[in-house]
């Protein structure tokens, strides 16, 4: 054993890697299942779905940036094949020159629309159901209490937080 690894158990850490593994699966199914039936990447499900809550269906692309957890130059490519694909539109910030933001459109609206039951459907196969209510409640907690350590907002109960557009 490392002297880095020394002051953690092995058990501690075959958690740590499970719960990555297990990201990364349920990541993987969700991006085939929303591709092949969409052709829409989870990231760019999760642009559609803060842009269709944000006021007026639009966020600057900071703002953007950071509730999809993607860098500014990442965020701006995926935004250049949603624009590319009529699904958002990029707008001048009046008050601020270099401002710029992003805007659902009526045919984004329409694809996170179709894509949000495919979306719902592999959450609850990959995830939900295998989980009974009260390690749901034990899941929440303990995400809770790491989105609060890391200076994170912790997601709110709105309908939103879950990935489902409200309404939906």
């Amino acid at each position: 054993m490392t002297s880095m690894t020394a002051e953690i158990t092995p058990q501690p850490l075959i958690v740590w890697r499970m719960l990555q593994r297990a990201q990364v699966q349920i990541t993987r199914s969700l991006e085939v299942e929303l591709l092949s039936a969409h052709d829409l990447a989870p990231a760019a499900y999760d642009v559609l779905l803060q842009l269709s809550e944000a006021t007026g269906r639009r966020l600057r692309m900071n703002d953007l940036a950071e509730r999809v957890l993607l860098s500014r130059s990442g965020l701006t490519r995926l935004i250049d094949r949603l624009q590319r694909d009529g699904l958002v539109e990029r707008e001048a910030c009046t008050s601020d020159a270099r401002g710029l933001f992003a805007v659902l459109t009526e045919a984004g609206e329409r694809r996170l629309g179709e894509a949000t039951p495919t979306y719902l459907r592999a959450v609850r196969g990959q995830f939900l159901d295998h989980l009974e209510e009260e390690e749901l409640r034990q899941c929440a907690a303990v995400l809770t209490k790491l989105f609060a350590r890391c200076s994170l907002e912790a997601p709110s109960d709105s309908p939103g937080a879950a990935g489902v557009p409200a309404g939906a």
